[in-house]
């Protein structure tokens, strides 16, 4: 299945996701920041070319956020306040097949960079994560869960004519067969202590980010630091490599250097991938004033 995608994908010109005037694509992306360790990187650039430089099996996990396609000159509500849907030439759909051919193109890519028992987390509304699921299994990904991340205080629908918007999905899938030899990590555990001693169900009522995780900038779609540490905790040990080819304001970073992990992470959009820059900064030199005795 695999060839035959690399096939198609060879036969089709290459999609053109990115509005220059706004985004920095560039063929060899950029390096922005590294920790004092030099274990953790962040790039600005296109993810799928930083993906094509590195080697197979690269990452024990990978996290991401990819776009989902919301930007349909439609209006919401943050603040209590209504304002536009729009969040860049990034996020709008070029329709259902090329939506579709550019999930399986990153996330094929995304299958060579895994390690033969590394599991990958993808999160999504209803606007992308049928594509993404299916994508998943095509290439050849066993699907583990579907998580549902539900919000506390998720913003009033303002058009009434659907139900008010309060969680998303993250798809956890692993890149082992099952049967095989190659087992991937969960800490089942560790999951159970921390949810008082219970089998941990696979829905997880989580705050969005608050002020505190917004203090060096805003991101449109930032996820809340708890999230994606509580997936970490689960699939991921300490020393492991965790990658983010959409890596927006880098909380994925934030949280692989707060559990001791090692983080790779790619951010297309300069001004967000300041963004990430800063918060790293801030984590890594938390993360070694605590390490420190």
């Amino acid at each position: 299945m695999r060839s035959a995608l690399r096939r198609s994908r060879r036969a089709n010109a290459p999609i053109d996701r990115t509005d220059t005037s706004h985004m920095a694509r560039q063929k060899t992306p950029k390096e922005i920041w590294r920790s004092d360790d030099g274990t953790s990187t962040l790039y600005r650039g296109d993810q799928l070319a930083l993906m094509a430089s590195l080697p197979d099996a690269s990452f024990d996990c990978i996290w991401t956020d990819p776009p989902y396609f919301l930007s349909n000159n439609g209006t919401t509500c943050v603040a209590g306040r209504r304002t536009t849907v729009n969040k860049g030439a990034w996020d709008r759909s070029h329709g259902i097949d090329e939506d579709h051919a550019f999930n399986l193109e990153w996330l094929s890519e995304c299958y060579r960079l895994l390690t033969p028992a590394g599991t990958i987390w993808v999160s999504g509304t209803q606007h992308v994560y049928f594509s993404v699921g299916m994508a998943l299994q095509q290439i050849g990904y066993r699907l583990l869960n579907d998580i549902v991340w539900e919000k506390p205080n998720p913003p009033p629908n303002l058009g009434c004519r659907c139900f008010t918007h309060s969680t998303e999905m993250l798809l956890w899938a692993t890149k082992a067969s099952k049967g095989s030899r190659d087992r991937y990590t969960f800490n089942y555990k560790e999951m159970k202590k921390i949810n008082g001693d219970r089998q941990m169900k696979n829905v997880w009522r989580i705050a969005a980010p608050g002020n505190n995780e917004k203090q060096h900038g805003k991101h449109p779609t930032q996820k809340p630091v708890a999230l994606i540490e509580q997936c970490l905790r689960a699939s991921t040990a300490p020393g492991d490599r965790v990658f983010d080819p959409f890596a927006g304001s880098a909380t994925t970073g934030v949280a692989a250097l707060n559990l001791g992990r090692r983080f790779v992470g790619c951010e297309i959009e300069t001004s967000f991938a300041r963004l990430g820059r800063k918060r790293l900064v801030a984590a890594d030199a938390e993360s070694n004033s605590v390490s420190t005795p």
